[in-house]
């Protein structure tokens, strides 16, 4: 296929179509069952219990330091599968494309997105391309779907903390949120700051063997860490209160969040995983996250006490408590 950008008659059905599909997408992921192009996949799927996540992924700007919009769709999927304690296995992907946008950029996010899935010993087995016209999308639209397996006995849910349960992060807060608004803003930071985004399944799989007893799972995308405590101290109807001094944060994101005015704890995060566990198991699944990819930085943050079920409590370092709240309206635009 020689033509540079993407044009309305990619989507069309036709020749330039087909050709775009075989030519870009399923030479530029080098999967089997993707290959055959039927409109549905025949997978195996060891065992009877799945999960089952999807997710679009709308970032600007396309590409960053520590990954791109492709990376991002890959593991975010990934990580929403592993919250449930399955092991993911299989993708889809879909997406839209805007008339105009240049075909290297498709190539390169395509190479991308292969190797993030290869990293995270995953499969993408189906897809779609739709195209707009020039003016109605952002360059690059991608739905991914994920399917994984659960182990026998696996259940995981955000309503299941209890009073005395201890919080666990798996490293530094904002990385990923941070970057974003560098690069749109083109602040220029002194400090290299990069996106975290990564696939955390084996963490979380890590996890489940040295704390079979694990709550649950919950990765701080949008809203961050302070969305995804929330989420949880709601379900459970449990109080959750987090030691600020124990949460590693990097000294640059911290800098430019006060800079931005920004609460930490609200920036988005795209390789980081929140745990749950019980009080006897925390030191085991602490050592778990930090001996797998990922997790070095790895810290208990809190525990599941406080004064009101359903509220989440932040110690200060100079000994005050506030409550941390969910992010309210849109802090970051187009950042996932």
């Amino acid at each position: 296929m020689h033509a540079e950008k993407i044009m309305l008659a990619h989507g069309s059905g036709g020749t330039l179509m087909r050709a775009l599909v075989e030519d870009v997408f399923v030479a530029g992921l080098s999967e089997e069952a993707l290959s055959r192009l039927d409109d549905a996949a025949s997978l195996t799927i060891p065992g009877s219990r799945i999960a089952f996540s999807t997710d679009t992924y709308v970032v600007t700007p396309h590409f960053f330091p520590g990954g791109d919009i492709g990376r991002l769709a890959v593991c975010g999927t990934v990580n929403d599968v592993a919250t449930s304690g399955a092991r993911p296995l299989y993708l889809s992907m879909a997406v839209i494309l805007e008339e105009g946008m240049a075909i290297q950029d498709l190539h390169r996010i395509l190479e991308s997105m292969r190797a993030a899935a290869r990293e995270a010993n995953v499969h993408i087995v189906t897809g779609d391309t739709k195209v707009v016209e020039r003016g109605h999308g952002d360059g690059i639209y991608i739905n991914t779907a994920g399917i994984g397996v659960l182990r026998p006995g696996t259940d995981l849910s955000g309503s299941y903390a209890r009073e005395g349960d201890v919080v666990l992060l798996s490293g530094t807060l904002g990385d990923h949120g941070i970057t974003i608004i560098s690069c749109r803003e083109g602040l220029g930071f002194e400090a290299d700051i990069s996106s975290d985004a990564a696939p955390l399944a084996e963490m979380c799989a890590a996890v489940l063997e040295a704390a079979p007893d694990t709550r649950c799972f919950r990765d701080p995308t949008r809203g961050g860490l302070a969305s995804a405590l929330n989420e949880i101290a709601t379900a459970s109807n449990v109080p959750i209160t987090v030691k600020e001094a124990d949460v590693p944060v990097k000294p640059q994101v911290k800098g430019a969040s006060e800079m931005l005015g920004y609460d930490v704890f609200q920036v988005a995060n795209e390789g980081k995983m929140a745990a749950i566990v019980p009080e006897e198991q925390a030191e085991a699944a602490l050592a778990a996250m930090r001996g797998a990819p990922y997790g070095s930085d790895a810290a208990i943050i809190g525990r599941v006490a406080g004064n009101m079920p359903g509220r989440v409590y932040v110690e200060t370092a100079f000994g005050a408590t506030r409550i941390m709240d969910m992010l309210v309206g849109e802090q970051l635009p187009r950042i996932c």
